[in-house]
This record gives structure tokens, sequence and C-alpha cells, in this order.
């Protein structure tokens, strides 16, 4: 059931979102609404190593200058970034260990659609899941039509909506397995959600990413200081592959946060909305 947000309530439409649709008259409260994911992707990219400062992190966990800077402002965090963004850039060593290099063109992966679930929902950890259990709060883009060898001004105009996505990630499998089989794409390890915001420009100044344990946050970014932006992506992956109506692009990350088993974890970026998702433990 698709419906479009209007104040407390949901809107009831019938049809295509990326083609057509019209409102069939009635009206939900949205506190009584079970959220699924906003779309199934046909094809679910996911981006990398996009931010600076992530970049860091990855290679000194430790490293202060690195980390995203934990219960701040965005505007802090962006300060707390700039260290690790020159040395990221520069691939010259944060507090004794190297940065990893910033890519040099847009670089994809891709996810599994079966490891996508909506706000509310629970994300399982694994009982042989040990070490870091990470989220990894990201930017979504939805493209809204079919588009190939894209300009970059065809790239930002396909771009249906945004919404809001945790890139949840064992790391000891990450490290151990050859690919990222199960470390990013076990069962519940993408929430998206809770909607798809298709009035926004999440580059502006001022738009923040912010991630939440229990009502606490806990790390903060500005969205928008991406290596390479969403448009710069679209445009890249439509020379080689036609993107589909639906597609999403999750755009990557410069905070990775421990989720604790029993917490409820959320990400708010600044008019999107937040996403939240108790972390429970397989039984």
């Amino acid at each position: 059931m698709t419906a479009i947000v209007e104040d407390e309530h949901l809107a009831l439409v019938e049809g295509d979102p990326f083609t057509g649709h019209r409102r069939t008259g009635e009206r939900i409260p949205l506190a009584a609404a079970v959220f699924l994911p906003p779309v199934i992707p046909p094809t679910f990219y996911a981006v990398g190593y996009n931010y600076a400062a992530h970049n860091a992190q990855a290679a000194a966990r430790t490293s202060t200058a690195a980390m995203a800077t934990i219960g701040t402002s965005a505007a802090d965090a962006a300060a707390a970034g700039a260290s690790a963004a020159g040395a990221a850039a520069a691939h010259v060593p944060v507090n004794g260990a190297p940065a990893k290099a910033a890519a040099e063109r847009p670089e994809v992966g891709y996810r599994a659609q079966s490891a996508l679930i909506g706000h509310g929902a629970a994300v399982i950890k694994p009982a042989d899941c040990t070490g870091p259990f990470e989220c990894e709060a990201e930017l979504v883009a939805v493209i809204g039509r079919d588009l190939r060898r894209a300009s970059r001004d065809e790239a930002a105009d396909a771009v249906f909506g945004w919404t809001v996505g945790n890139d949840v990630s064992a790391r000891t499998w990450q490290r151990a397995d050859r690919t990222l089989w199960r470390a990013k794409n076990s069962d519940t390890f993408k929430p998206m959600g809770p909607w798809i915001e298709t009035d926004l420009d999440p580059l502006a100044d001022g738009v923040a990413t912010t991630v939440s344990i229990d009502g606490v946050p806990v790390a903060a970014f500005p969205t928008g200081t991406m290596i390479f932006d969403p448009y710069a992506y679209i445009q890249e992956i439509s020379r080689y592959i036609t993107l589909r109506a639906g597609d999403v692009l999750w755009m990557g990350t410069d905070a990775m946060v421990e989720m604790p088993v029993g917490s409820t974890l959320a990400i708010d970026i600044t008019g999107l909305g937040t996403l939240a998702n108790p972390v429970t433990e397989e039984s």
C-alpha cells in the first residue's frame, strides 16, 4: 500500500508512484501505520568510502581526528572531519595510521534487496555474529525514471526523491570473508525509510545527518560533504548500466556507530525524517 504523508495522516494512493498515481480518498493516522521499505529497488547500489573522514576512520578507528565527532553538532563534526579530509586526500598518516586514499572516480557496489526492512522493524544480530556491529548512516537517492548516458543535469532531474538508510555492518565478517555477502547483506541489515521526500536539496548548507541511541545523539556530520555527490555517481553508473525507476543509491557515511543489542538506533537527516529501528539478537 502506498501513501502520501500529510501532516499526521497518510493519504492512500493507487498506481505506480513513478509514472502516475491517484488518491483513493482514504486516510489513516500516521501513528497507526506499519512502515515497509518505501521502495523495493530493481537494483540496489551502494557507495563506499565517500566521505574523507570515513576513509581515515576506517584506517585508524581510534583516531580522534578521523572519527565523526561524538555527541556534538554537525558544525563541530565538519571541523573534526576537515583534518581527516586533508589526510585522506593526500594519503598521509592520521595519528600514525595511513589514511585510505580518496577514490579518483565514482565506483559502486551492490546490496541485497532481501536485507531491506522498514522504519520500526527490528534489526536482528545473528547469534554467531561477534565483534563490532555497526550502523552506517546514509543518504539514499531514489531514481524516478530509466536513465542511460546521462548528463549531470539529466542525472539530477532523474532523482525521484530521497530517503534514509542504515548500512548495518558486521565488521568481523567484513574482514574475514572474501566478499561482503553476510557482513552487509544478512536479513534485516538494511533499514530504509521512513518515506521518500521529493522536495529537498540534501546537499544544501545546514542539512545534517545525526545518529542517536535511545534518544541520545552520539554522532553527527554534514550530509553534503561527500567526495562525489549523488549526481556524479548517477552520471557515472549510467555510462555503463541503464538505471531504472525505483533503483536506489546509498551514498556512504561519515560515522560508524556501534549498535548495542537492546537499544533503538535512530538516524535523522534534516528534512527527511527519522529512521528508527530496535536492535535485537537472534535467539
